[in-house]
């Protein structure tokens, strides 16, 4: 499983998450709590927001611990709501293309979690991501697919966490089709640049590890905590969203319904 962190408040330099705390996104790389790789060397991502409607991106294939390049960056980029994310890759090549987050427009997203049996409905589920977004997929993950399919609900109006939930049952109905006895497993993030919406949902109820920590000026949205105040971190129950905008949280229940047709 992979590990990231979603960050929202008063700008601040990536390193001070990234890089800078006990536990950080590069330490997590190496020395994971909460999942059963502790190593998540398959390439890592970060993306920030910065004057410009679109983000920046940084993504590489090297292990997070030993990229000299992102060490530089962190502690020159600057910014009030950033993703970063180091991934261990599940059946899918490591390849810059299919490092997180990925970005389309003024959105970022971020996944850890695996659709069960993809291989078996990776074919239907692309076919249906439309045509005017399919020629963004550059990659060949599970995770790039519910981002763009989840894009296309949101460009038809749709609001950002009714259309991953509806995403998920797209691709919760297929693996049903194919008779996968495997989980569908889904921590992730969504941002337009002003509000991250952060989801934790498992189709069998073990869902990947996600916490929030709110402080005076800031939140974040972390696989794990980074710092050594525990009583800030709160995690987030099974089948939760969390929605971040200007300072607030919100917390609501994260419901996915099986697609009546695939």
């Amino acid at each position: 499983m992979c590990r990231f962190l979603a960050y929202s408040g008063v700008p601040v330099f990536l390193e001070d998450l990234v890089a800078a705390p006990c536990h950080s996104l590069i330490h997590q790389s190496l020395h994971a709590a909460e999942t059963k790789t502790g190593t998540n060397g398959d390439g890592f991502g970060v993306g920030w927001y910065g004057d410009r409607p679109e983000p920046g991106q940084y993504r590489e294939v090297r292990p997070a611990w030993s990229d000299e390049n992102l060490l530089s960056i962190a502690k020159q980029v600057r910014s009030s709501l950033f993703f970063a994310h180091v991934r261990a890759a599940t059946g899918t090549a490591t390849t810059r293309a299919n490092c997180h987050p990925f970005a389309h427009g003024r959105h970022l997203f971020m996944h850890n979690g695996q659709i069960g049996g993809y291989g078996l409905i990776r074919r239907r589920l692309e076919g249906l991501i439309p045509d005017s977004l399919y020629g963004a997929r550059v990659g060949t993950t599970d995770s790039e697919a519910l981002f763009l399919l989840t894009l296309a609900r949101i460009q038809d109006g749709m609001a950002p966490a009714m259309a991953l939930a509806a995403s998920l049952g797209d691709a919760l109905a297929l693996m049903r089709q194919t008779g996968t006895t495997e989980p569908l497993r889904c921590a992730a993030a969504l941002s337009d640049g002003e509000t991250i919406h952060a989801v934790r949902w498992a189709s069998d109820n073990k869902p990947p590890s996600l916490y929030v920590c709110q402080r005076g000026d800031s939140v974040v949205v972390a696989s794990e905590p980074v710092d050594a105040a525990r009583d800030c971190w709160q995690p987030l129950a099974d089948n939760t969203l969390v929605t971040v905008h200007a300072g607030a949280v919100a917390i609501a229940p994260f419901e996915v319904a099986v697609a009546a047709a695939a």
